[in-house]
């Protein structure tokens, strides 16, 4: 059995890459100053998105080759902590109805402004149990999240 994906498998990643690039040629240059609710959210479900697949590849890595799941790990970590600051910045963009700036708590309540707004949090609070469960808490806020073993 081969340690390498099939040759035949498809690898939709490039296409997700070549999308976000697409996306910010065309949305950033004529688009507004600041990024808007819907574009955090959409950034944060690709994070998380990204999150899933670097999780699913360093458990399955990290059982036949131990210092690259170690990295891949590391990487995971990394996508989970930019998810959290895209999270926090979608709470400091104002509402686009009133322009009011919610409360950062609010989100730990589940959908304090409504569906499908808030979406965003349902997302992190599911995610932040799986990152909970796989990493501790001094990986989550150290300097430096890996060790690298050679």
């Amino acid at each position: 059995m081969s340690r390498t994906a099939s040759s035949t498998a498809q690898d939709f990643v490039p296409f997700a890459t070549a999308a976000l690039d697409f996306h910010r040629a065309l949305n950033i240059p004529g688009g507004p100053l600041v990024t808007t609710r819907a574009e955090l959210d959409a950034l944060h479900a690709h994070l998380v998105a990204l999150h899933g697949l670097l999780d699913a590849h360093a458990a399955r890595t990290g059982q036949l080759v131990l210092a690259k799941g170690d990295q891949l790990r590391v990487a995971r970590t990394r996508i989970w902590q930019a998810a959290e600051h895209i999270h926090g910045a979608y709470h400091s963009a104002p509402r686009p109805d009133s322009g009011e700036v919610p409360e950062p708590e609010a989100c730990q309540a589940g959908l304090p402004e409504g569906a499908p707004e808030l979406t965003i949090c349902q997302r992190h609070q599911r995610t932040a149990h799986l990152v909970r469960r796989r990493t501790t808490p001094a990986d989550l806020h150290a300097p430096f999240t890996g060790l690298i073993r050679h």
